[in-house]
């Protein structure tokens, strides 16, 4: 079995598209619709038909695509059961722990409440891919729309356990920003400074900063790593819960 083939690129302002494709089959899903016609250049760019997409949540950005795409192509459109209601065009919906099958791959569902009440990640375990849209960023998290920062946590840790060479693809270029609010955080990161210089010779020059891996995630990602004995003094939180750090983390990114 080849691997699969995948094409990132942007959409809308800071958005990413993800086009993944199997040579074999011919098989091709989006991870979501954030723009129809920069995903219908990119297949024809490519050479390939859309078969598949997969939403993970329903925030205009990630979803207003489906539509057009569907018309176009017919493609089999995917997305979290506890959105289905506030998501036009679904065909298969999936929730926590379900599973289903693209192009001979096993594709696990994992529900991740916290940017949304119904977001969920796509984990594709044979190929070590995550898709994790608006829930976990390069060095960041998605902000609480509707959920509550223990929503957020938990579905973190959800995504925490995964192994570390799991390559990430998130749903927006938010890695610089993100980057330097780490820093205010972490000062005394040794990785993350050097992640943060790296990061911005990266977009200086355009260059997209994902996909991510989650070990290196882990070991500079602040909200990741709520229990780590430098960010709870810098906050000066050694007592509280990892939950607390966490809120308190987000809180302060969101008037960053």
């Amino acid at each position: 079995m080849k691997t699969l083939l995948i094409e990132q690129f942007t959409c809308r302002q800071d958005n990413f598209g993800v086009l993944i494709h199997d040579p074999m089959t011919g098989d091709t899903a989006a991870i979501d619709a954030p723009d129809a016609a920069v995903i219908d250049a990119q297949l024809t760019h490519s050479d390939w038909k859309l078969t598949h997409l997969l939403i993970t949540h329903h925030h205009p950005d990630h979803v207003e695509g489906i539509p057009a795409l569907k018309e176009k192509y017919g493609a089999t459109v995917i997305g979290p059961e506890p959105e289905a209601s506030k998501i036009a065009g679904l065909d298969e919906t999936y929730g926590d722990g379900d599973h289903f099958t693209f192009a001979g791959r096993r594709v696990d569902v994992i529900h991740t409440p916290g940017h949304t009440l119904g977001h969920i990640c796509y984990h594709i375990p044979d190929e070590k891919l995550l898709f994790a849209a608006d829930t976990l960023f390069a060095l960041g998290c998605g902000r609480l729309f509707e959920g509550t920062p223990k929503d957020m946590w938990t579905s973190l840790q959800k995504l925490m356990r995964l192994p570390d060479d799991t390559t990430i693809y998130c749903g927006h270029e938010y890695t610089l920003a993100n980057a330097r609010f780490a820093m205010s955080v972490d000062p005394d990161n040794a990785a993350l400074a050097e992640r943060l210089e790296r990061v911005a010779e990266m977009r200086e020059k355009h260059i997209p900063t994902l996909p991510t891996a989650m070990g290196y995630e882990k070991r500079t990602n602040p909200f990741l790593r709520p229990d780590d004995a430098r960010i709870r003094a810098h906050l000066g939180m050694e007592t509280a819960s990892d939950e607390e750090v966490f809120a308190e983390l987000r809180r302060r990114k969101d008037s960053f």
